[in-house]
């Protein structure tokens, strides 16, 4: 312990060994080499500073160290050595203290990580339960589950019933209700009996995977701690030089000058900023919501327009068959099968319910020779010697002879299949919208965001009936990802939030200046797009995390603004000659406690946030 102590905090430890070892040189009527060891010591310190604050000033960065570098030097050259080793201590510790914090504040993110399976049970085909590594459990095998034990990969449950404990990965605290056939979510916790899952991804695809790396990304930021901090770098900086030398002017004594500088040491701004904000990201990531950089949150706090996909974002995803349009020789099921047929590799979210829809009615999804895929257009396939096209109408048209428009429902979809150039008839599906999607957008307008829009590939007529549903300002429907890159960039009112889910809403996510994917069945590509990843089926988590991120940003100005009012103060004490330069020392530490604890205060914000529940992990799929 010791040990480690010393390799992490070196100048820590050897500025208290110095600081009491000459502490007890001075009964022994040794105070000239105290002094001497003190200063020479104090110095170095002083140059260690002094060389990392040249080396931001050269990059452009005018940083706060340059207070601690000047009061070191000057407590040293006034003769005030205690002083000096007081604020080598307060300098170094600074940053002890401040791993301290992160520590706590980081704890869920650090727990999330440390919680990662390694081994799994697999049962074979003839009834045997094998254990075997994480890595080799693959998709389409029987896991075996014991009570309390966390589940390893995404799967399907086997059993008729179970529950489980989601709370690490949603903030939901009440055990999740899982019937046969439900997905289940990779991280949860079994409940009290052993169940059998079937597993619909391997280790490292499945979702608890890929929140362990977001949160590896989340916790290596530290973004806009440099920007907080420089923001009253300068202003600070001068307003302490400027009541350091009025004190001086006046006293006539340098002294005073030193007194005043040692009660600015800028700890309060270096510390506060990265507290608030690590605690900020820990409470987010608590609650299902994985901030990727602790920039993000600045920015969430000031996001004054949202855009959204519509399909498996503003609505559910899992559209469902409302009627088949047929316009030529196949019946319904035939067309159905075929179309199935051709979508069966596609990860578009219409493509898999037209594959559900095929599968429970029964109908066999024949394999196929040849498939490609026009992103965001629709898919062609051949099946069973015939070229099947399924896709939107303005794709389909030029290859088909016939084609005939269907004019949709109120939230209804058309999706157009052609079969060796002729127009065979239209599936039309619909999607529900979420049923927290009213709630969220109302939570997003009470927290100040201005405008809100809609982004879609979907029809016009479609998209329409949701946003006026919802009461969204502007609608903009058949968009391509490059038209949505577009339209976000056209928004006035800036930062701009985007909220996706497919692969198509990638572009979108990467170019907006805040992008959220809602991961919990969006896809990997929108989830590396993105600066946030909502873990949860939940949409209302997207106002938690504008909430979040402005609780975080008040919080952290909060902290600051406390340390500089109390250092403030300090600083006309000091001028006055009553405050010695080693009670301000220690004064300015007092200072810097207060700080932490006030910042610390973003692992709760200000109050709970509304529970989002149920999380549905399912395979990957694409939004439109």
């Amino acid at each position: 312990m010791k040990t480690n102590l010393l390799r992490r905090y070196p100048v820590v430890v050897a500025t208290l060994v110095i600081l009491l070892g000459t502490l007890l040189m001075l009964p022994a009527d040794l105070g000239d080499p105290a002094r001497w060891i003190a200063s020479i010591f104090a110095l170095l310190v002083a140059a260690q500073v002094g060389w990392g604050m040249l080396k931001d000033i050269l990059k452009g960065h005018w940083g706060i160290d340059v207070l601690a570098f000047t009061a070191i030097l000057a407590t040293v050259f006034v003769g005030e050595w205690i002083a000096a080793l007081i604020i080598c201590l307060m300098v170094s510790g600074g940053g002890a203290l401040e791993d301290y914090a992160q520590q706590r504040a980081t704890r869920s993110l650090s727990e999330l990580m440390n919680r990662v399976p390694t081994r799994a049970q697999i049962i074979d085909a003839q009834g045997n339960i094998n254990e075997v590594d994480l890595a080799e459990v693959a998709r389409g095998d029987t896991v075996m589950v014991k009570p309390a034990e966390i589940l390893p990969v995404d799967g399907v449950l086997l059993d008729a019933a179970a529950e489980f404990d989601e709370s690490s990965l949603t903030g939901d605290s009440l055990p999740v209700h899982k019937l046969a056939g439900e997905s289940l979510m990779s991280g949860a916790v079994n409940g009290s009996t052993a169940v059998r899952m079937l597993a619909t991804a391997n280790a490292a695809n499945s979702q608890y995977a890929r929140i362990v790396e977001l949160v590896k990304e989340a916790s290596a930021s530290r973004a806009p701690v440099v920007r907080l901090a420089d923001r009253f770098a300068v202003p600070f900086t001068l307003l302490a030089y400027l009541i350091a030398g009025v004190a001086w002017w006046f006293s006539g004594d340098p002294v005073r000058f030193a007194e005043v500088l040692v009660v600015a040491t800028p700890c309060p701004l270096l510390i506060a900023a990265p507290v608030a904000f690590m605690g900020g990201m820990s409470r987010a990531a608590k609650n299902g919501v994985i901030v990727k950089d602790s920039g993000t949150l600045e920015r969430l706090a000031a996001v004054k327009s949202a855009a959204f996909d519509k399909t498996g974002t503003l609505t559910r995803g899992t559209p469902v068959l409302r009627s088949i349009e047929l316009a030529s020789g196949y019946t319904a099921d035939e067309l159905l099968a075929l179309a199935a047929a051709a979508e069966q590799y596609s990860t578009h979210v219409l493509a898999a319910s037209i594959v559900a829809q095929a599968r429970q009615r029964g109908l066999h999804i024949a394999a196929v020779s040849e498939a490609s895929e026009a992103a965001a257009n629709g898919v062609s396939a051949v099946v069973e010697g015939k070229r099947v096209l399924v896709g939107k109408p303005a794709w389909i048209d030029p290859q088909v002879q016939g084609l005939r428009r269907h004019i949709p429902g109120p939230g209804e979809s058309s999706v157009y299949v052609g079969i060796d150039g002729v127009f065979a008839g239209t599936i039309v599906l619909a999607d529900e919208l979420r049923p927290d999607a009213h709630t969220m957008l109302d939570r997003l307008r009470d927290l100040g965001v201005q405008e809100m829009v809609m982004l879609t590939g979907e029809q016009q007529a479609t998209a329409d009936h949701i946003a006026k549903e919802l009461g969204l300002d502007t609608v903009h429907a058949e968009c391509l990802p490059e038209d949505k890159v577009r339209r976000v960039g056209e928004l006035t009112h800036r930062p701009v939030l985007m909220v996706g889910d497919g692969i198509n809403d990638a572009p979108v996510l990467a170019a907006a200046e805040i992008g959220i994917a809602m991961g919990a069945r969006g896809s990997t590509a929108a989830s590396q797009s993105a600066d946030v990843v909502i873990m949860t089926e939940h949409i209302s988590q997207v106002a938690n995390a504008v909430r979040i991120g402005r609780d975080t940003v008040h919080i952290a100005l909060q902290s600051i603004w406390l340390g500089i009012i109390f250092s403030l103060v300090l600083m006309l004490i000091a001028a006055t000659g009553v405050l010695p330069a080693i009670f301000g020392a220690l004064s300015q530490e007092v200072v810097d406690l207060v700080a932490i604890l006030s910042a610390l205060r973003a692992l709760k914000g200000s109050g709970p946030l509304p529970s989002a529940r149920k999380p549905v992990m399912a395979e990957s799929v694409q939004g439109n």
